[in-house]
């Protein structure tokens, strides 16, 4: 049987990565992308006999949030799993809340999110373990979390500096130079910077920064 899946994602160069990885397995077929909610509403309506939806989350005119709202809506056989870059704590809660079956991240490798999509089909949710550590945290604490969503992300002025000259591509040694700093301290603050806004790497560093307006 082949399952039939959309991918939906603004970003053309990582629509591209994640069909390469489904291209993998003669049992997918991806029918159709999409680059936004509203592209994809459109798209469902000419061809509605899709499987599942592979869904990224920040994306203009309708987010993937209130796309998943909308497609469990209006055709709930349909899988909806989060496709993201960010397993922060408020789009892991608001995604599962508008009915998402299963929430992995860009960077998950073709075999895992293969197995992903089948175990989702079959019932299951496909979830990279930090977000399966986190979503049982929020379901602990959903009080907690609602009062916490509302905190905006608070970086120091040099942590700000140092994402600026990252965001340039510039290395630890460069940024050290530039700022007057040892290398083991601009390590340090990007370590800081890190764990405040909830990634994992250089790039979802600076592309949170950047959607939080803090550069």
């Amino acid at each position: 049987m082949t399952i039939r899946l959309a991918l939906v994602d603004d970003n053309v160069f990582l629509q591209k990565a994640v069909a390469e990885k489904l291209s993998f397995f003669t049992d997918l077929s991806l029918k159709f992308t999409a680059i936004h909610g509203n592209d994809l509403q459109q798209k469902l309506e000419k061809n509605k006999n899709i499987d599942m939806i592979l869904m990224d989350i920040e994306m203009p005119i309708c987010d993937g949030i209130e796309a998943t709202r909308i497609i469990k809506t209006k055709y709930p056989q349909i899988k909806i799993i989060m496709l993201t870059v960010f397993d922060n704590d408020e789009n892991i809660f608001n995604a599962i809340k508008a009915g998402a079956d299963g929430y992995l991240l860009k960077e998950v490798n073709p075999k895992e999110l293969y197995q992903g999509i089948i175990e989702t089909l079959n019932g299951g949710a496909a979830m990279n373990p930090s977000i399966a550590l986190k979503t049982l945290k929020l379901l602990r604490n959903p009080i907690d979390f609602e009062q916490k969503a509302d905190e905006e992300i608070k970086l120091t002025s040099r942590e700000i500096e140092v994402l600026e000259q990252l965001s340039k591509g510039l290395n630890y040694n460069i940024i050290a130079d530039n700022l007057f700093l040892s290398p083991s301290t601009v390590r340090k603050h990007i370590e800081n910077i890190y764990t405040k806004l909830q990634v994992h790497n250089k790039l979802e560093a600076i592309q949170k920064a950047k959607s939080n307006k803090l550069i």
